[in-house]
């Protein structure tokens, strides 16, 4: 599972010209990423090592990334 994560993170990295942030991925994969994983006990750890938030679906027949602006704005004064 981790090389296909690094094969697919960098094709996105390559053919877009920034990394991806978003993994997702749905409960089976989720479980083969742990058990390659298991010293790592939370999924918050996992993306941090991975350097992608990690987002479970059922809609994820395969793993896939992707890129988004995760950063918030700070509120505005009025």
């Amino acid at each position: 599972m981790l090389s296909y994560i690094y094969r697919i993170a960098c094709h996105f990295e390559h053919s877009h010209g920034i990394r991806p942030n978003l993994l997702y991925l749905n409960q089976i994969h989720l479980h083969h990423l742990k058990e390659q994983l298991e010293e790592i006990e939370s999924l918050d750890e996992m993306a941090k090592l991975l350097g992608m938030e990690i987002i479970v679906t059922s809609e994820a027949i395969h793993p896939h990334v992707a890129a988004a602006n995760l950063h918030q704005r700070p509120a505005m004064a009025m």
